[in-house]
Protein backbone atom coordinates (compact mmCIF):
# COMPACT_ATOMS: atom_id res chain seq x y z
CA UNK A 1 0.00 0.00 0.00
CA UNK A 2 1.70 3.60 -0.70
CA UNK A 3 2.37 5.88 2.03
CA UNK A 4 -0.86 7.58 3.46
CA UNK A 5 -0.18 11.56 2.85
CA UNK A 6 -2.52 13.25 5.79
CA UNK A 7 -2.12 16.44 7.10
CA UNK A 8 -4.08 15.45 10.64
CA UNK A 9 -5.78 11.95 12.55
CA UNK A 10 -9.17 11.89 13.57
CA UNK A 11 -9.81 9.83 16.68
CA UNK A 12 -13.45 8.64 17.64
CA UNK A 13 -13.72 8.56 21.10
CA UNK A 14 -16.20 6.33 22.31
CA UNK A 15 -15.42 2.88 22.60
CA UNK A 16 -11.86 3.78 20.50
CA UNK A 17 -10.55 5.42 23.14
CA UNK A 18 -12.54 4.76 26.38
CA UNK A 19 -13.96 2.08 27.71
CA UNK A 20 -17.41 2.31 27.43
CA UNK A 21 -19.22 -0.41 29.04
CA UNK A 22 -16.88 -0.74 31.80
CA UNK A 23 -17.55 2.94 33.13
CA UNK A 24 -21.41 2.16 32.77
CA UNK A 25 -21.08 -1.08 34.50
CA UNK A 26 -19.62 0.67 37.12
CA UNK A 27 -22.27 3.08 37.08
CA UNK A 28 -24.86 0.32 37.37
CA UNK A 29 -23.45 -1.72 40.17
CA UNK A 30 -23.31 1.85 42.56
CA UNK A 31 -27.46 1.85 41.53
CA UNK A 32 -27.48 -1.10 43.84
CA UNK A 33 -31.23 -2.24 43.02
CA UNK A 34 -32.90 -3.58 45.73
CA UNK A 35 -32.17 -7.04 46.70
CA UNK A 36 -35.16 -9.55 45.16
CA UNK A 37 -36.19 -6.30 42.55
CA UNK A 38 -36.91 -8.37 39.06
CA UNK A 39 -34.44 -8.34 36.40
CA UNK A 40 -35.51 -6.55 33.07
CA UNK A 41 -35.76 -9.28 31.18
CA UNK A 42 -38.72 -8.28 29.37
CA UNK A 43 -38.77 -7.41 25.77
CA UNK A 44 -36.39 -10.10 25.32
CA UNK A 45 -33.65 -7.60 25.87
CA UNK A 46 -31.40 -11.35 27.11
CA UNK A 47 -30.23 -12.80 24.03
CA UNK A 48 -30.89 -10.65 21.15
CA UNK A 49 -27.70 -8.63 20.95
CA UNK A 50 -28.20 -5.08 19.45
CA UNK A 51 -29.65 -4.87 16.04
CA UNK A 52 -27.53 -5.65 12.84
CA UNK A 53 -26.59 -3.25 10.40
CA UNK A 54 -24.65 -0.97 11.73
CA UNK A 55 -27.08 1.62 13.17
CA UNK A 56 -25.11 4.36 15.80
CA UNK A 57 -24.81 4.92 19.12
CA UNK A 58 -22.71 6.52 21.79
CA UNK A 59 -22.55 3.26 23.37
CA UNK A 60 -25.00 0.76 21.74
CA UNK A 61 -22.68 0.12 18.70
CA UNK A 62 -19.67 -0.08 20.64
CA UNK A 63 -20.72 -2.27 22.95
CA UNK A 64 -22.22 -4.81 20.78
CA UNK A 65 -19.29 -7.50 19.23
CA UNK A 66 -18.04 -7.54 22.53
CA UNK A 67 -17.12 -7.90 26.75
CA UNK A 68 -14.82 -5.58 27.70
CA UNK A 69 -13.00 -5.72 31.31
CA UNK A 70 -15.54 -6.08 33.82
CA UNK A 71 -17.78 -7.78 32.05
CA UNK A 72 -17.26 -11.20 34.03
CA UNK A 73 -17.58 -9.36 37.60
CA UNK A 74 -20.78 -7.85 36.13
CA UNK A 75 -23.87 -9.71 36.94
CA UNK A 76 -26.37 -11.01 34.70
CA UNK A 77 -28.37 -8.24 36.00
CA UNK A 78 -26.07 -5.77 35.32
CA UNK A 79 -25.92 -7.35 31.97
CA UNK A 80 -29.01 -6.49 30.96
CA UNK A 81 -29.34 -3.35 32.50
CA UNK A 82 -26.54 -2.81 30.14
CA UNK A 83 -28.33 -3.54 27.75
CA UNK A 84 -31.38 -2.09 28.04
CA UNK A 85 -29.23 1.14 27.88
CA UNK A 86 -27.36 0.53 24.61
CA UNK A 87 -30.50 -0.11 23.27
CA UNK A 88 -32.03 2.82 24.04
CA UNK A 89 -29.28 5.32 23.28
CA UNK A 90 -28.73 3.41 19.89
CA UNK A 91 -32.51 3.74 19.19
CA UNK A 92 -32.90 7.17 19.52
CA UNK A 93 -30.08 8.49 17.93
CA UNK A 94 -31.16 6.69 14.49
CA UNK A 95 -34.48 8.54 15.63
CA UNK A 96 -32.88 11.37 15.13
CA UNK A 97 -30.73 10.71 12.04
CA UNK A 98 -34.07 9.31 10.54
CA UNK A 99 -35.66 12.81 11.48
CA UNK A 100 -38.17 10.99 13.71
CA UNK A 101 -36.83 13.40 16.57
CA UNK A 102 -35.73 16.42 16.87
CA UNK A 103 -31.92 16.78 17.94
CA UNK A 104 -31.18 15.83 21.66
CA UNK A 105 -27.53 16.33 23.13
CA UNK A 106 -25.80 12.44 24.02
CA UNK A 107 -26.39 13.73 27.84
CA UNK A 108 -29.72 14.27 28.14
CA UNK A 109 -30.06 11.03 26.17
CA UNK A 110 -27.86 9.83 28.94
CA UNK A 111 -30.63 10.95 31.00
CA UNK A 112 -33.39 9.52 29.09
CA UNK A 113 -31.43 5.64 29.04
CA UNK A 114 -30.71 6.29 33.21
CA UNK A 115 -34.60 6.58 33.90
CA UNK A 116 -35.68 4.00 31.55
CA UNK A 117 -32.84 1.93 33.63
CA UNK A 118 -33.71 2.84 36.88
CA UNK A 119 -37.55 2.25 36.54
CA UNK A 120 -36.60 -1.37 35.31
CA UNK A 121 -34.14 -1.60 38.13
CA UNK A 122 -37.19 -0.63 40.92
CA UNK A 123 -34.64 2.45 41.63
CA UNK A 124 -37.08 5.43 42.70
CA UNK A 125 -34.10 7.91 43.57
CA UNK A 126 -34.38 10.42 41.14
CA UNK A 127 -30.55 11.40 42.80
CA UNK A 128 -29.95 7.66 41.81
CA UNK A 129 -30.87 8.05 38.22
CA UNK A 130 -28.87 11.39 37.57
CA UNK A 131 -25.70 9.68 39.27
CA UNK A 132 -26.45 7.09 36.92
CA UNK A 133 -26.71 8.96 33.62
CA UNK A 134 -23.28 11.25 34.87
CA UNK A 135 -21.15 7.67 34.78
CA UNK A 136 -21.23 7.65 30.92
CA UNK A 137 -19.04 10.97 31.43
CA UNK A 138 -16.33 8.39 33.44
CA UNK A 139 -14.98 6.26 31.27
CA UNK A 140 -12.02 4.79 31.72
CA UNK A 141 -9.56 4.85 28.84
CA UNK A 142 -7.94 1.81 26.71
CA UNK A 143 -4.25 0.74 28.60
CA UNK A 144 -3.01 2.14 25.70
CA UNK A 145 -4.75 5.40 24.90
CA UNK A 146 -3.26 7.90 26.38
CA UNK A 147 0.53 6.99 25.35
CA UNK A 148 -0.99 6.34 22.01
CA UNK A 149 -2.66 10.11 21.93
CA UNK A 150 1.05 11.83 22.70
CA UNK A 151 2.80 9.28 20.35
CA UNK A 152 0.75 10.31 17.11
CA UNK A 153 0.24 13.63 18.66
CA UNK A 154 3.71 13.94 18.58
CA UNK A 155 3.75 13.65 14.64
CA UNK A 156 -0.01 14.83 13.44
CA UNK A 157 -2.39 17.15 15.40
CA UNK A 158 -4.90 15.30 16.36
CA UNK A 159 -8.63 15.76 16.41
CA UNK A 160 -11.37 14.44 18.55
CA UNK A 161 -14.67 13.73 16.68
CA UNK A 162 -17.17 12.58 19.07
CA UNK A 163 -20.91 11.74 19.25
CA UNK A 164 -20.77 13.14 22.87
CA UNK A 165 -22.73 16.93 23.57
CA UNK A 166 -20.11 19.29 24.27
CA UNK A 167 -20.70 19.34 28.24
CA UNK A 168 -20.16 15.33 27.96
CA UNK A 169 -16.63 15.07 26.07
CA UNK A 170 -15.13 17.79 28.01
CA UNK A 171 -15.73 15.49 31.18
CA UNK A 172 -14.62 12.58 29.30
CA UNK A 173 -11.67 14.21 28.11
CA UNK A 174 -10.79 15.04 31.38
CA UNK A 175 -11.57 11.99 33.27
CA UNK A 176 -9.42 9.66 31.07
CA UNK A 177 -7.11 11.89 30.23
CA UNK A 178 -7.59 12.79 26.56
CA UNK A 179 -5.24 15.44 25.29
CA UNK A 180 -6.01 17.19 21.48
CA UNK A 181 -5.54 19.98 19.08
CA UNK A 182 -8.93 20.11 18.64
CA UNK A 183 -12.01 18.42 20.26
CA UNK A 184 -15.12 18.34 18.25
CA UNK A 185 -18.68 17.51 19.24
CA UNK A 186 -21.64 16.46 16.97
CA UNK A 187 -23.50 18.50 18.76
CA UNK A 188 -22.27 21.29 16.68
CA UNK A 189 -23.82 19.66 13.90
CA UNK A 190 -26.58 18.95 15.92
CA UNK A 191 -26.91 15.69 14.67
CA UNK A 192 -25.50 11.92 15.22
CA UNK A 193 -22.55 9.99 13.32
CA UNK A 194 -22.42 8.41 10.74
CA UNK A 195 -24.40 11.64 9.40
CA UNK A 196 -22.02 13.32 6.33
CA UNK A 197 -22.40 16.59 8.48
CA UNK A 198 -20.65 15.42 11.92
CA UNK A 199 -17.60 14.18 10.01
CA UNK A 200 -17.64 17.76 7.53
CA UNK A 201 -16.62 19.61 11.26
CA UNK A 202 -13.32 17.59 10.78
CA UNK A 203 -12.78 18.85 7.75
CA UNK A 204 -13.71 22.61 8.19
CA UNK A 205 -12.16 22.65 11.53
CA UNK A 206 -8.95 21.45 10.12
CA UNK A 207 -8.98 23.45 6.38
CA UNK A 208 -7.49 20.23 4.73
CA UNK A 209 -9.16 18.32 2.32
CA UNK A 210 -10.65 15.04 3.29
CA UNK A 211 -8.37 13.16 1.66
CA UNK A 212 -5.73 14.21 3.87
CA UNK A 213 -7.57 13.32 7.07
CA UNK A 214 -7.22 10.05 8.51
CA UNK A 215 -10.68 8.99 10.58
CA UNK A 216 -9.60 6.45 13.50
CA UNK A 217 -12.41 4.38 15.12
CA UNK A 218 -13.00 0.91 16.78
CA UNK A 219 -16.29 0.91 15.22
CA UNK A 220 -16.78 0.33 11.34
CA UNK A 221 -20.09 2.28 10.83
CA UNK A 222 -17.93 4.89 11.56
CA UNK A 223 -15.38 4.36 9.38
CA UNK A 224 -17.89 3.55 6.33
CA UNK A 225 -19.34 7.19 7.20
CA UNK A 226 -15.88 8.61 7.22
CA UNK A 227 -15.08 7.15 3.89
CA UNK A 228 -18.54 8.43 2.31
CA UNK A 229 -16.63 11.85 2.81
CA UNK A 230 -13.60 10.81 1.05
CA UNK A 231 -11.74 10.80 5.06
CA UNK A 232 -8.98 7.74 4.64
CA UNK A 233 -9.65 5.57 7.16
CA UNK A 234 -7.99 3.00 10.16
CA UNK A 235 -9.82 0.57 12.12
CA UNK A 236 -8.10 -0.01 15.70
CA UNK A 237 -9.55 -3.45 17.18
CA UNK A 238 -11.01 -3.05 20.77
CA UNK A 239 -12.51 -5.75 22.46
CA UNK A 240 -16.59 -3.89 22.29
CA UNK A 241 -15.92 -2.50 18.79
CA UNK A 242 -17.79 -3.07 15.46
CA UNK A 243 -15.48 -4.74 13.53
CA UNK A 244 -15.00 -4.85 9.61
CA UNK A 245 -16.76 -7.04 7.41
CA UNK A 246 -15.37 -8.70 4.60
CA UNK A 247 -16.61 -6.25 1.93
CA UNK A 248 -15.16 -3.32 3.79
CA UNK A 249 -11.61 -1.52 2.63
CA UNK A 250 -9.92 0.73 5.19
CA UNK A 251 -6.42 1.99 4.80
CA UNK A 252 -5.15 0.65 7.81
CA UNK A 253 -5.83 -2.12 10.35
CA UNK A 254 -4.11 -2.23 13.84
CA UNK A 255 -4.01 -4.17 16.75
CA UNK A 256 -3.77 -0.97 19.24
CA UNK A 257 -2.32 2.87 19.17
CA UNK A 258 1.04 1.85 19.99
CA UNK A 259 0.44 -0.15 15.68
CA UNK A 260 -1.32 2.76 14.45
CA UNK A 261 1.76 4.89 15.27
CA UNK A 262 4.17 2.12 13.89
CA UNK A 263 2.25 2.11 10.30
CA UNK A 264 2.75 6.07 10.52
CA UNK A 265 6.21 5.88 10.97
CA UNK A 266 6.33 7.31 14.49
CA UNK A 267 8.90 6.33 16.60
Amino acid sequence: MAELKIDAVVFDVLGTLVDEPAGLRAGLRALAPPSGTPSPGAGGLGAGGLGAGGAPGTVGAAGRAGKADGAESAGPGTERLLLLWQRHIEREQRRVLDGDRPYLPSDLLDREAAGVVAEAAGVEDPAAAEALARSARRLPPWPDTVAGLARIGGGFPLIGLSNASRTALLQLNAHAGLRWHQALSAEDARTYKPDPAVYRLAVTGSGAPPERLLMVAAHAWDLRGAQALGLRTAYVARPVGDPPTAADRFDLHARDLTDLAEQLGLS
